[in-house]
């Protein structure tokens, strides 16, 4: 899917200003071609230079060979850093505020985009470190394994013996072998460390994160998880541990097999996905309600198919090797904490966040607002920024990144990819129809070539919609202000036809391909 034109079809079929009319050529007022309602949004590249240099480069150079969008590689790189350090670290921004540093990540691209490549390229060194933490687990798994065996086997030798001992012995052998059972039942055994998932079901995510100390990341080239979390094959949505394992809330789940408790967990999903993904999705019934859909950093590049090199420059060994390497030095650094690393903000760090957030806060209402149809997602937008603040830190310093706090150009990197992420989540959610504005604009268009209005009132194009998408002629005029900045039409004021009395409200000429004409 182009970007660039996302809505095209409201355009399609009206006729151009070269098409023969029919109209007088000497007609003064000359109309051109409106600009789509969506779709013309200028949605800048991935900012990889905001990364350190060893990741920076390799983002450059998986992009290059490839030829794929920066966009794919950068938004798995950040999705990578984040299953490194999710559930092992948080990021305290000022007063009680402490934000995890897990990310959701959704990169949109059509097939023929090389995404399962970029994928393997960016996660590798995930899947090394994985196997790295298995075989140093491995000794100790065994020896849990040995004792709690053993200690179930004394366990039921005691219970045998008491059992058939003579009444005089009975009431100590069974205290015994109560004893014996008790501490067996405390052996437990390490489970075998798994930094990844495939598209896995709510049900399996929630007993693996509860297995690996809260924290889990869920990986794939596919968008298959969003069919497993709409229940189109259980029949039934379940968001819950995709909600609260993004937020960090606890987690408690009871089942008649067993109950899975997790204080705080931290999972991580980086997606590519084709484009018709996130329409559908955002269709699902109670994704946007439930605020599963704001918790996403959407990225929409320009596919380059078909403007691809075919001889690429190959990715330069050193920097694949130093890329693997801080990677995995990163996963296995912070793999044994249990309490998370606390990562502090210096001071310009939050002051650059507290101007952001001003910045942004208007941009929420309602009414008005750049951001108002989409507060969903946007609230969550100073949050996320932080997460990614703390995520090029760590990046920066390794896994001893706790002991220095944010620096406040950091901070300014992280907001430019927030502004990055906003603009395209802007793309997303057009796309998805998530703007009424934009709605009502469509529904309004549709009534003026229905109509074949050439000059109309805004009193008749409110009589011709239903009132339960425009209740009140106030929802109706930001759609014709819309409609008016698009080039569709065109508000005049009547001159009076008397002395007396209010004057005439402003009327409204139409775009002449709506009624069939062409200029």
């Amino acid at each position: 899917m182009n970007t660039q034109h996302v809505d095209n079809d409201l355009w399609a079929g009206l006729p151009t200003l070269d098409e023969p009319t029919g109209e007088d050529e000497a007609a003064p007022d000359v109309w051109e071609d409106p600009i789509p309602l969506t779709g013309r949004r200028d949605l800048a590249p991935f900012p990889a230079h905001v990364f350190p240099a060893w990741m920076g480069e390799f983002v450059a150079a998986v992009a290059e060979e490839t030829q794929t969008p920066v966009d794919l590689a950068g938004s798995i790189a950040l999705a990578v850093l984040a299953t490194a350090a999710g559930g092992r670290s948080v990021v305290h921004v000022r007063g009680n505020w402490r934000e995890p540093t897990n990310l959701y990540t959704v990169v949109a691209l059509p097939p023929g985009n090389r995404k399962s490549a970029v994928f393997a390229l960016l996660t590798n060194p995930l899947y090394d470190a994985e196997k790295q933490l298995k075989a140093a687990m491995q000794p100790a798994i065994v020896e849990a394994e040995v004792t709690a065996r053993l200690a179930k086997e004394a366990a039921d030798k005691a219970a045998a013996r008491a059992a058939s001992a003579d009444d005089d012995k009975r009431q100590e052998m069974v205290a015994t072998a109560v004893g014996l059972a008790q501490t067996a039942d405390t052996l437990t055994v390490p489970a075998e460390p798994v930094l990844l998932a495939d598209d896995s079901t709510p049900e399996t995510v929630t007993s693996l994160m509860a297995e690996q100390g809260g924290r889990l990341s869920v990986m794939s080239a596919e968008g298959g998880i969003f069919d497993i979390i709409a229940g189109r094959y259980s029949g039934a949505p379940n968001m819950d541990a995709f909600l609260k394992g993004h937020a960090g809330d606890r987690l408690r789940v009871n089942r008649q097999s067993r109950r899975e408790y997790i204080d705080a967990p931290a999972l991580t999903i980086g997606l590519a996905v084709q484009p018709e993904v996130l329409q559908d999705i955002g269709k699902v019934k109670g994704f946007d309600g439930r605020g599963f859909l704001a918790r996403f950093l959407f990225s929409l590049p320009k596919s380059m198919v078909g403007e691809r090199k075919v001889v690429t420059d190959p990715i330069p060994e050193q920097t694949a090797a130093t890329y693997a390497a801080r990677v995995i030095d990163l996963t296995l650094s912070l793999a044994e904490w249990t309490d998370p690393a606390v990562i502090q903000l210096a001071s310009g760090a939050d002051a650059a966040l507290i101007a952001y957030q001003e910045r942004v806060e208007p941009q929420l209402k309602k009414r008005g607002g750049k951001l108002g149809h989409i507060t969903n997602w946007a609230a969550k937008l100073a949050g996320a920024t932080a997460r990614m603040a703390a995520l090029l830190h760590l990046a920066e310093h390794g896994g001893n990144g706790y002991a220095h706090p944010v620096t406040e150009d950091t901070m300014c990197a992280a907001i430019e990819l927030g502004e990055y992420y906003t603009a395209h989540a802007l793309a997303v959610f057009d796309a998805m129809g998530a703007d009424p504005v934009i709605g009502r604009a469509r529904s309004v268009l549709d009534a003026l070539r229905d109509n074949r209005w050439e000059d109309v009132s805004r009193r008749d194009v409110f009589t011709a919609l239903s009132r339960s998408e425009v209740p009140t002629v106030a929802d109706l005029e930001p759609a014709l202000a819309l409609l008016e900045d698009h080039g569709y039409l065109r508000s005049y004021q009547p001159e009076r036809t008397g002395k007396r009395g209010r004057p005439p409200a402003p009327r409204l000429l139409v775009h002449p391909g709506l009624r069939g004409g062409g200029r």
